[in-house]
């Protein structure tokens, strides 16, 4: 077989595993309301399959430097969804989702233009969510209508997610480890939820599964930084399915903590 026949049918079957997962993914949250809704959407739904396509292809050093960029990254995700949740309060979709990702990749072109360590890093995620949980906390409760899925959703969602891990996948080997990190990561689900329920069910609906979303995508920082840890200790594959434990653990502390609360 040419070679360059045999990376088009990889490329073609990784998509297809990304698109699988995220389908998956999608069909809870739809099923399982904002805030478990969130949590999953907090998963590395995107940046999980991106991450382990990058280690099938990649050494342990690669992924482990793609870590440092992608942590700081997280923290633009954050002012992502901030900005979204205040503006889709009072404006449509196109100036809502449109700043907001205008805020992501600004932030992502400043990021990309420095070396980042770990320590900085987690500074950087500290200060970010130090800022931002407080100021979304008052949009999380909002009355959520009834959500009617359309033929188109789920397939928009994993065609976002095949495309994005097309992109790594096939740019890794020149952009180098920094910028595979940076676009691993770009909010491929958080978009995806911006254009799918903003016109349906409104803004502040929407922005309210976002607002729930931060503690989630706190916890997504330090699967992050496990990674890089774990990766340069362990190898890739242990590295990977620490930072996977990280993610689910945290989430599920936060779904333990929600039901005690509620229940008292």
């Amino acid at each position: 077989m040419p070679p360059e026949l045999h990376f088009l049918l990889f490329l073609i079957l990784r998509m297809a595993v990304a698109a699988a997962f995220v389908v998956t993914a999608s069909i809870i949250t739809e099923r399982s309301g904002p805030v478990i809704g969130a949590l999953v959407a907090t998963l590395p739904i995107s940046a999980g399959p991106s991450y382990v396509f990058l280690a099938l292809d990649h050494d342990a050093a690669f992924i482990a430097q793609g870590a440092l960029a992608s942590l700081p990254v997280n923290a633009a995700t954050i002012f992502l969804g901030l900005t979204y949740v205040v503006l889709a309060q009072r404006h449509n979709l196109i100036v809502s989702c449109g700043a907001a990702v205008a805020v992501w990749i600004a932030l992502a072109s400043i990021i990309r233009q420095f070396d980042w360590s770990l320590t900085a890093g987690l500074a950087v995620n500290l200060v970010a969510f130090g800022i931002c949980i407080p100021l979304l906390a008052r949009y999380r409760h909002v009355k959520m209508p009834l959500v009617t899925r359309r033929w188109y959703d789920i397939p928009f969602r994993a065609a976002l997610v095949a495309t994005l891990v097309a992109i790594v996948v096939s740019t890794s080997g020149w952009v180098g480890p920094r910028i595979s990190g940076i676009i691993a990561l770009y909010p491929i689900v958080f978009t995806s939820m911006m254009v799918i329920l903003h016109p349906r069910i409104g803004g502040p609906p929407t922005a309210a599964v976002l607002a729930n979303s931060a503690w989630g995508l706190l916890g997504f920082g330090m699967a992050i930084a496990m990674m890089h840890v774990a990766v340069v200790q362990f190898g890739s594959a242990v590295g990977l399915m620490l930072a996977l434990a990280t993610c689910v653990t945290w989430n599920l502390t936060l779904w333990w903590s929600g039901r005690r609360k509620a229940a008292h």
